[in-house]
């Protein structure tokens, strides 16, 4: 007879992890509608596709940037902390900006200072959102969690434009501003809430550009890491065209009307949003390697389906569909490095995935973007997706030997 005794799990909705979710979500909120906001006014006020690179370079280069300080301040500090302060940070300088708006200083030169603030703030702030999540999550809830927070984030994507339009039209760019100001502070009030501990530390401590170098070291030593890096680096490029060249595509094949650009960006969210009710009620992603394999071939042939739809309802079913997998992919990814990553060095591998997505996105703009004025879009999509779907297959076959191990340890040099 066995003397063991079978431990209750711990419940799923843990007074954490509402509070997190709450926190977070508001946080986001926020801070899509205000830059749907801004786009929208720099838009309309300037038409100028200048100002236009300069507000989306504004809201993309420094947040990559910082990101591998961030990292390194998410494995030395609080995480907590760092969370709060970030999304005070951007508070402030989005409540600086209303002020001068309020003051009649509209300035297109302040809108950008402040989105690269708010930036850096963002930068900041997701390598320890990311780093904390296992402090307050049991194992066996990981990817339910994810799932949940998935579908979250992508309901929010519906809603934040739908928003961000309402209050511009009716209220102008201000009141977006204090209704950011606002999900922030608000976020900030709630996180206070949720008790965490500390991340674990090495007795040794090191300069930040030491610290970030035994990140990287670690990460490329990892062959769990080091395959997921270079697998994002190739996907997040040939993604590229059906994230940005879509619209066109809609436009040029089966008409400009704004519904059907709505739609477009609608039905993709809404494929998301179902993907991710899907993971939470699954719970459990055994085999991640084959998940973000299955993914990325999905988003391929996807794609690659995009490219030769013969009318507009048929694109959008699978442009539906398409959205179904970014849950899985992002679940799959995401705890496979909380599982895989030792907890010192979480934050700075979720900073190098950061900033390796976030940097083979811009480059697949700069070649893709102008090709697609000399080649049909189509041909781009089909090409693209074939060669995602590739990427995926050949992910999967060569990750399959190294699967997940908990935990798992790397020795590297100058520790």
């Amino acid at each position: 007879m066995q003397n063991t005794i079978q431990q209750k799990a711990p419940p799923l909705f843990t007074k954490r992890v509402v509070l997190f979710l709450l926190s977070q979500n508001l946080s986001i909120f926020g801070s899509s509608v205000v830059g749907f906001a801004i786009i929208w006014y720099i838009t309309l006020e300037t038409s100028s596709g200048i100002f236009l690179m300069l507000a989306t370079l504004a809201q993309m280069v420094p947040h990559l940037l910082i990101s591998f300080y961030g990292g390194v301040w998410a494995d030395r500090h609080s995480r907590k902390m760092l969370i709060m302060l970030s999304d005070s940070f951007i508070a402030v300088a989005t409540l600086a900006l209303a002020v001068i708006f309020s003051l009649g200083w509209e300035s297109i030169g302040a809108i950008l200072a402040v989105s690269v603030i708010r930036s850096i703030g963002s930068g900041i702030q997701s390598p320890a959102v990311n780093a904390i999540i296992p402090q307050l999550v049991s194992d066996e809830h990981l990817v339910r969690i994810q799932g949940i927070n998935q579908s979250f984030h992508s309901a929010l994507l519906l809603l934040s434009p739908a928003v961000g339009g309402m209050m511009l039209g009716l209220f102008g760019l201000v009141s977006t501003f204090y209704l950011d100001v606002v999900t922030a502070t608000l976020a900030v009030l709630i996180f206070s809430f949720i008790k965490g501990s500390k991340p674990k530390r090495s007795g040794q401590t090191h300069s930040v550009v030491s610290d970030i170098k035994v990140g990287i070291s670690y990460t490329l030593s990892h062959p769990v890491l080091r395959n997921l890096l270079i697998c994002y680096g190739f996907s997040f490029f040939l993604i590229t065209p059906a994230a940005i060249l879509t619209p066109l595509l809609v436009e040029r094949t089966f008409g400009g009307e704004v519904w059907r650009l709505t739609l477009n960006e609608m039905v993709w969210t809404g494929g998301a949003l179902l993907g991710g009710v899907l993971v939470s009620l699954k719970g459990r992603i055994r085999n991640k390697v084959r998940a973000i394999a299955i993914s990325l071939a999905g988003f391929g042939i996807c794609f690659a389906l995009l490219g030769v739809a013969p009318s507009f309802i048929p694109y959008l079913i699978i442009m539906g569909l398409g959205g179904i997998f970014v849950p899985f992919l992002n679940t799959a990814e995401i705890v496979m490095i909380q599982e895989t990553t030792d907890e010192d060095k979480l934050g700075r591998v979720f900073s190098m995935v950061q900033i390796l997505s976030g940097s083979a996105m811009p480059l697949g703009i700069l070649i893709f973007g102008p090709l697609a004025d000399r080649v049909s879009i189509q041909l781009l999509l089909v090409i693209s997706g074939t060669l995602l779907a590739a990427v995926g297959l050949i992910y999967g076959r060569t990750a399959s030997k190294q699967q997940v191990v908990k935990k798992s340890k790397v020795p590297i040099q100058g520790q």
